[in-house]
């Protein structure tokens, strides 16, 4: 097999390549089960031949939906693709009501679910879904039934001839996959992606990847419904790597230590937490313990790659890693070469420590519609600096509008929205994809985001302010867990704040402060608002007087994507929040 073109090639050529006894590995009960890349095909192919008999043709659109990311969800992607069929991945959390615009919007025929939680919300809605023929779900639930049906209707081999046929005949500019977003405002929009889309996507971000062809762990945790994690899972099956799959997100730690990966994702927010998490446990040590801890890490927060800081402060990281460092190492598996960060910025001080401790965690860029890379950083080469998003990847152009807007071209920009002729016209005009973000590159070729162009905005004084800057400098706060900065058309900026209520209660207890049992009395105590305001002081220094947040107010819950705070992506639905806090905001603005 000479060239990948379509994405259900992948399992083939790594068959060809690699041939791994551990494709994929998911813990079923306790016990993590392996699948080759032959039995990966081979189960693929009887979804295909399954479906078939289902009366699936091509193009018809199939969803799947999933808590966890595992094996099966791999089998029937490939399965659904090898039918001509596209599959619509739908982000399980989501509300009953958006699976039901998706599932209506795509018009999907069948859908594959994880479990029962997922199942009975489908099930809910299924009736306002006409097009839906049939649900199957990969656990064995009452009432669902089973994937198994499936895989059992392709056990006859009769028809594989049909399936290589219609194999043959995609072409690499067809449509793949229809990916929903999750929206900070309005319905989701469905973004048309080719083969070529995320095949071009895997193949040229597969440049930027430090790893040993054919010897590698992967630990995948990060939504598979997400196109950042699938097309990585491409890229690993590209690379031979063996591709370990979380039990879910409260299990990560135990699951690294089992898995000892090698590569990993994540999003800033994670590595934010286990940064806190780290720093509370140096804090509960005592004596010369503690002032070692705490020394490694403000050696680790001065970090500059390439040995820039020089051979003095190199040769003091050396000891640092001995002594402190590398325990942060072995909580993650002791065998880390790379974390790819993407979907969100990540703060220049986490950049720092993490690759301080040795564990190099490379930021990237991009979005659902670019498949999703645009640039990303690599240690190699003189590829990597701290506050960018690396450069650009292969085939990528990259042009900076007037207003200072990204503008892409490349193959991995999509086909447009789906049955939204008006919204794929306003991103996609003279040739180049608008991101919708700010941004600059260096004489390096190094990419910076400054801000998303829809979120900045004017005060009543005609200021521009750039709330996500402020936000993430804020959030570098042990107090603070999130911040939304509002003052859109008013004197000043404000902002709303969730405070981090572990981490308050233990200072309150620290203090001896008398504080009640509810998030209302803690946010409500004199002492505290004081707090905070020390903390909003601090971090407004490194602002511009008209951007300095002027007015806080501390909300009593915490903010959530099953509450509707935030994006299945951990992104602020900004237009919710100000209307969900709307007393607090006249309360700051009169």
């Amino acid at each position: 097999m000479n060239k990948i073109t379509r994405l259900f090639d992948f399992p083939h050529y790594q068959l060809e390549r690699f041939n791994l006894k551990k494709a994929l590995v998911t813990k079923y009960d306790g016990k993590w089960i392996a699948t080759s890349t032959q039995e990966y095909i081979d189960q693929a192919n009887k979804i295909s031949r399954g479906l078939l008999r289902l009366g699936v043709q091509p193009n018809d659109k199939i969803a799947i939906i999933s808590s966890n990311n595992r094996t099966e969800w791999n089998i029937v992607d490939i399965g659904v693709l090898q039918t001509g069929a596209q599959d619509v991945p739908i982000y399980p959390t989501i509300s009953q009501e958006d699976y039901e615009y998706v599932l209506n919007h795509s018009g999907a025929s069948y859908c594959f679910v994880s479990d029962a939680e997922v199942y009975q919300k489908v099930k809910n809605i299924k009736d306002n879904v006409p097009t839906l023929k049939e649900v199957y779900c990969f656990n064995d639930v009452p009432g669902c039934k089973s994937w198994n049906e499936v895989l059992e209707l392709g056990i006859d081999v009769s028809n594989q001839n049909e399936v290589e046929a219609i194999m043959a005949g995609v072409k690499e500019d067809d449509l793949a996959t229809l990916i929903y977003t999750s929206g900070t405002t309005g319905r989701p929009k469905g973004v048309m992606l080719s083969h070529k889309n995320v095949v071009s996507n895997a193949l040229n971000s597969s440049t930027r990847f430090p790893i040993q062809d054919g010897e590698a762990k992967a630990l995948s945790f990060l939504p598979v419904c997400h196109i950042y994690e699938r097309m990585l899972m491409y890229l690993y099956q590209y690379r031979g790597v063996s591709i370990h799959f979380a039990e879910s997100i409260d299990t990560i730690s135990d699951n690294l230590k089992e898995v000892s990966p090698d590569v990993m994702t994540a999003v800033p927010r994670l590595l934010e937490k286990v940064y806190d998490k780290i720093i509370a446990k140096g804090t509960d040590l005592t004596g010369i313990k503690k002032k070692l801890f705490f020394w490694a890490v403000e050696l680790g927060l001065e970090y500059q790659p390439y040995g820039a800081n020089g051979w003095w402060y190199e040769k003091k990281l050396g000891v640092a890693r001995k002594l402190i460092f590398s325990k942060w190492q072995e909580a993650l598996g002791g065998n880390i070469k790379v974390v790819a960060s993407g979907s969100a910025a990540l703060q220049p001080r986490l950049a720092r420590v993490y690759n301080a401790a040795g564990i190099p965690v490379m930021e990237g860029y991009g979005l659902t519609e670019t498949s999703p890379v645009i640039s990303v950083n690599d240690e190699r080469n003189h590829g990597f600096k701290i506050g960018s998003v690396g450069k650009l990847i292969p085939e990528t152009v990259v042009k900076i509008a007037d207003d200072g807007e990204i503008l892409v071209q490349g193959p991995q920009v999509m086909m447009g929205y789906y049955k939204d002729d008006v919204k794929t016209k306003e991103v996609l005009k003279d040739g180049y994809f608008h991101t919708g973000d700010i941004g600059e590159i260096d004489s390096e070729g190094f990419l910076r985001i400054t801000d998303r162009k829809k979120e900045m905005f004017k005060t009543s004084g005609g200021k521009y302010v750039a709330p996500q800057l402020i936000e993430n400098a804020m959030k570098q706060s042990r107090f603070i867990e999130q911040i939304m900065v509002i003052g859109e058309g008013e004197k000043m900026p404000a902002a709303f704040i969730q405070p981090n209520f572990e981490f308050l209660r233990e200072w309150a207890e620290r203090k001896h402060l008398k504080v009640g049992s509810s998030n209302e009395d803690l946010i409500t105590n004199e002492k505290v608002i004081e707090r905070f305001q020390e903390e909003v002081t601090e971090h407004n220094a490194r602002f511009g007087k008209w951007e300095q947040v002027k007015r806080f107010e501390l909300t009593p819950d915490e903010w959530s994507i099953e509450a509707g705070h935030l994006t299945p992506t951990l992104k602020l639905k900004r237009r919710i929040i100000k209307q969900r806090y709307s007393d607090l905001y006249a309360k700051i603005y009169g």
